[in-house]
């Protein structure tokens, strides 16, 4: 015997989804679907570059040795991708205890509160690792694997904190416009 749903505030973003309700996307000025297909493209090439050297070590006895070093960095650029696509969707990790108790305007100041906290944290992973692009560019840093320049890599995470932190900072412009009552029932 089910029982009926409970009354009070409606679900907002930093509420868990019912399984009945299918997960929608706020509007957003930069399309979330970029996140989206960069880690469709990602798993392709991880996929990819896994089945071709499963089949080369198995016809062969050999591996391809770029291969390992190529998918742990796209293992690591996945990671950040989903990190960015998690902080668009305001889907985070957070203690629901507190995100979740209180008015709305409470929840609304929390979420501004964390969206603001993962904007400086990645805007100072960005800085500091611009750094670290430099040096690896500036001294010819090399990949250990396949020699390669490490920059090639290490590029990338400035790249992906900027855009984390500007997602951040699009969540805080987002649920700043959002009215206290939207969750209140009519």
């Amino acid at each position: 015997m089910s029982s009926p749903p409970e009354s009070g505030a409606l679900l907002d973003a930093t509420s868990p989804l019912p399984p009945q309700i299918e997960a929608a996307d706020e509007p957003a000025k930069v399309p979330l679907a970029i996140e989206d297909w960069a880690t469709v493209v990602i798993m392709g090439l991880l996929a990819c570059i896994t089945f071709a050297n499963v089949l080369v070590r198995y016809f062969t006895d050999s591996s391809f040795a770029w291969t390992e070093e190529f998918s742990v960095f796209l293992m690591i650029l996945l990671a950040m991708v989903a990190g960015s696509a998690a902080v668009a969707r305001d889907r985070h990790i957070r203690i629901e205890y507190f995100s979740e108790s209180g008015s709305m305007a409470r929840r609304k100041r929390l979420s501004q509160f964390g969206a603001v906290l993962v904007a400086a944290l990645f805007l100072l992973i960005a800085a500091l690792s611009t750094r670290m692009v430099w040096d690896d560019y500036r001294f010819d840093e090399t990949s250990p694997g396949i020699g390669v320049p490490q920059w090639w890599y290490s590029i990338w995470l400035p790249i992906v904190s900027t855009a984390i932190a500007l997602r951040a900072v699009g969540l805080f412009i987002r649920r700043g416009r959002r009215d206290d009552s939207e969750g209140a029932p009519k």
